[in-house]
């Protein structure tokens, strides 16, 4: 796609970070910029040079690279090993490309993150008070129809165990961390997956009998 021009001169960014959520991004920004006949750009930060990303991470970047042409996108843009915070990197971007309009993901923090840790979204019209800014919630996305292994997903808590964590389907004092759990069909046990928001990445980590199998995972983001 060659430089187009709408009538109100619109630039759409799509904003996607680590998870299945960008796919469900990309293709909302497509629809939009096909509405008002404009250029669009995909954007992803990352903290972790490019050549540190895992099979799972690059698959993804390969995925949307796929989508850029397919959807016939201006460009996709990679911004790895950025120590900045994201909100400024993405307002760089929009500068640069003269973004009229932004599409995120709803980031699943709780109030009390929102409290304490102060919210994204608010960051990113500090930076960028004069850009619409779209937010296409991440619970929509997260189902269990990916590949129809897995029950719907219900909102669950985690709490710290020994050296692991496990599963609490009630909110205690003790919680350290929200996500939703994805049980597998056909089983008696809490065996399934728990997917959760770190900051604006989705991730996901495997279940068996309630208990996370990889809890260095879990306390790695805890502790950021």
């Amino acid at each position: 796609m060659g430089a187009i021009r709408g009538k109100m001169d619109e630039r759409i960014l799509v904003c996607v970070f680590y998870g299945p959520n960008g796919e469900r991004l990309i293709r909302r920004g497509h629809q939009l910029s096909s509405m008002l006949g404009c250029p669009l750009y995909i954007l992803t930060v990352d903290a972790l040079p490019i050549d540190e990303f895992d099979a799972e991470k690059t698959a993804y970047m390969d995925k949307w690279k796929d989508m850029t042409q397919e959807l016939g996108a201006q460009e996709f843009v990679i911004r790895d090993d950025e120590k900045r915070p994201t909100a400024k990197v993405i307002a760089e971007v929009a500068n640069q490309f003269d973004v009229t309009q932004i599409i995120i993901g709803q980031t699943a923090k709780s109030r009390w993150e929102e409290i304490t840790k102060g919210s994204f979204i608010n960051s990113l019209l500090r930076e960028l008070p004069f850009v619409d800014l779209h937010v296409v919630s991440v619970a929509r996305t997260i189902r269990a129809s990916e590949d129809e292994l897995f029950e719907r997903g219900i909102r669950c808590y985690l709490m710290k165990e020994g050296d692991s964590y496990v599963l609490s389907f009630t909110q205690r004092k003790e919680c350290q961390l929200e996500g939703i759990f994805f049980k597998e069909v056909g089983t008696d046990f809490n065996n399934g997956i728990f997917k959760f928001m770190d900051g604006n990445e989705l991730h996901q980590v495997s279940v068996h009998d309630g208990k996370i199998d990889h809890p260095e995972k879990i306390k790695s983001c805890i502790e950021t």
